[in-house]
C-alpha cells in the first residue's frame, strides 16, 4: 500500500476523533461480512468470506495417515496460509510470505491451542481411527485473495466456516484387524460424520487509533 500523506493522516485521525470514519461507519462498527461455503468441490470443506474489499478463501482436505509417537491418541492438523500477489502490491514476489507465515502461526494457536493443547478449537482425538495407527490428518489452506485490514479474522471466520462444511468419511475397520501392524479399514464414499466447530474460536481484532475498532488497512 502507498504510505498516506500528512494531510490524509489527518483526515482519517480527524474523523475518528468525531465518531466517523472514512467509509462512514462509527468507530465500533465492523464490517459487513458475507460467508459462502462449498465454493471448492474438490476439498471435503471450504468457504469464502468477504469483510469490506478484504476476500478470503479456506479449505479442508482429510486424509488417513498414523499419529506421531507422541500424540497416538490424537490426529493432525496442519495449516498453511497464502497471500495472492494480487491481493496488495506489497505482496508482490515473496512480498506477501512474512506476512502469511504470521498468520499460519497466529491461526495455529488460536484453532490448536499451546503445546499442550490445552484451549484447542479442534479436539484432535475425535480425528483418531485407530490410537497408534490410523487417524485422519487436516490439512486447512487459507487464500488471501484482496487485503485490506481484518485479515485474521476473515481468515479465522473462513476456516470455522470452512470446517462445518467438512465432512469427514465414515471408517469402518475390519473385524479382528485393529491389533495388526496395518488394520484394514473401509472409508465410506457415502456417509460423513459433521466436523464439531462448536469451539473453534471467532477472531476479532482491533486496532487503537484514539477510539476505534476494526480497522481498514489505511486507518
Amino acid at each position: 500500500m502507498v504510505g498516506l500523506s500528512l494531510g490524509e493522516t489527518h483526515f482519517i485521525q480527524g474523523g475518528i476523533a468525531q465518531d466517523l470514519r472514512c467509509d462512514g461507519r462509527k468507530r465500533l462498527t465492523y464490517r459487513p461480512i458475507s460467508v459462502e461455503t462449498g465454493v471448492i468441490p474438490q476439498t471435503n470443506g471450504s468457504a469464502r468470506v468477504r469483510m469490506g474489499a478484504t476476500d478470503v478463501i479456506a479449505s479442508v482436505k482429510a486424509e488417513l495417515g498414523k499419529p506421531s509417537l507422541l500424540q497416538p491418541d490424537k490426529g493432525k492438523v496442519s495449516i498453511y496460509i497464502d497471500c495472492s500477489s494480487t491481493a496488495e502490491p506489497a505482496f508482490e514476489g515473496r512480498g506477501g510470505d512474512e506476512l502469511a507465515a504470521e498468520l499460519s502461526n497466529a491461526l495455529q494457536h488460536c484453532l490448536l491451542g499451546g503445546k499442550s493443547g490445552e484451549g484447542a478449537g479442534i479436539d484432535l482425538s475425535s480425528l483418531i481411527v485407530v490410537e497408534g495407527k490410523i487417524c485422519w490428518d487436516l490439512y486447512i489452506d487459507g487464500l488471501v485473495v484482496s487485503s485490506d485490514g481484518n485479515l485474521l479474522d476473515a481468515l479465522g471466520a473462513a476456516i470455522k466456516a470452512a470446517l462445518s462444511n467438512t465432512g469427514i468419511p465414515r471408517v469402518e475397520v475390519a473385524a479382528g484387524t485393529s491389533n495388526d501392524e496395518h488394520p484394514e479399514v473401509d472409508v465410506s464414499d457415502e456417509e460423513f460424520l459433521q466436523f464439531d466447530t462448536s469451539r473453534v474460536p471467532v477472531i476479532v481484532t482491533l486496532t487503537k487509533v484514539t477510539y476505534m475498532c476494526y480497522p481498514v488497512f489505511s486507518e
